[in-house]
């Protein structure tokens, strides 16, 4: 487990969460180690059908759900409560979905490896035959892109195959027209299959010590990890030992360092949003070391003006 500081600056980060601000604040690092069972969330059934993929919007704060059925793409609250969708046709096998700002998202279909980039536009209907695509590689059976994640760093996309091999690859892509596929790393992480990523770029201020790093998530294993990017396991979580059900598919985080997952069925044995979050040191102690900088800032201040 990683040091108390981490706990720390989680605790603090809530404190000076309650400060206006215009932009969202980033996370420097995580340890799953940390993070335990914070919530679940009943998704609504008709639209989020076999829930495999989900993203947070960082423009609306809000989290966007997808199904394998490929049926409707829908933004749902951070405890689940459907706020829009947008019908989706044309679609067979939908279990990749990641957000790239601008009211634009791109999913996958596992089957056929494509990528395809879509405009959300709430309460229309839009067909995989009008979207812009890109192919990431052969036609398989239903061992193909589980998941997806934008990285904003350079504008590339990382996505994970579930198995029979195992791929984590970096993906540069150019819709309507070509794509360079180059694998990240083999993957030997000891899992059965791989079903969702999430590059951290997108929620960790530039520099950080996590910013390269990815969650990685498995279904069959029922296990979160935190990888580097070549494959070396920095964290992980032991989903089966929150109680989440096998069916778990799509991973996504937000700036505040919270960890959203989603499943097939779950309470009431629908689709279901889980929420993970670090666990904090007290808040008295946190307290008094928020005073503690505060008044070394303000010791400093005085003796700027003094000297």
């Amino acid at each position: 487990m990683k040091s108390i500081v981490k706990k720390v600056c989680y605790t603090l980060a809530g404190v000076l969460a309650v400060i206006p601000t215009t932009t969202f604040a980033s996370i420097s690092s995580l340890d799953l180690g940390d993070y335990t069972l914070t919530g679940s969330y009943a998704l609504p059934t008709g639209t989020a059908s076999e829930a495999s993929a989900v993203t947070w919007n960082w423009t609306t704060d809000t989290l966007f759900v997808l199904g394998d059925e490929g049926d409707a793409l829908v933004e749902v609250s951070k405890t689940g409560t459907q706020l829009s969708s947008m019908t989706l046709t044309g679609f067979k096998d939908t279990e990749g979905l990641t957000y790239i700002g601008g009211s634009q998202f791109v999913l996958t279909e596992e089957r056929l490896r494509s990528a395809y980039l879509l405009n959300f536009m709430a309460g229309t209907s839009v067909d995989r035959g009008s979207l812009s695509f890109a192919n990431l590689g052969d036609t398989v059976e239903n061992i193909g892109i589980e998941g997806i994640s934008y990285d904003p760093q350079d504008g590339s996309f990382i996505t994970v195959k579930e198995k029979m091999p195992q791929e984590v690859n970096k993906n540069t892509i150019t819709f309507g027209g070509s794509s360079v596929v180059t694998s990240l790393f083999t993957p030997n992480l000891g899992l059965l299959d791989l079903s969702d990523v999430q590059v951290l770029s997108t929620v960790t201020s530039a520099g950080s010590a996590d910013e390269d790093n990815l969650l990685i998530l498995s279904q069959e294993s029922s296990k979160l990890f935190e990888v580097s990017r070549t494959g070396a396991i920095l964290s992980q979580l032991n989903l089966g030992a929150l109680g989440l059900p096998g069916s778990t598919e799509g991973v996504t985080i937000d700036r505040a360092g919270i960890v959203y997952l989603v499943a097939e069925e779950g309470i009431n044995e629908g689709p279901t949003l889980y929420t993970l979050s670090p666990t904090p040191v007290p808040l008295p102690g946190a307290l008094v070391l928020l005073g503690s900088g505060l008044a070394g800032l303000a010791g400093v201040d005085r003796r700027r003006k003094n000297s």
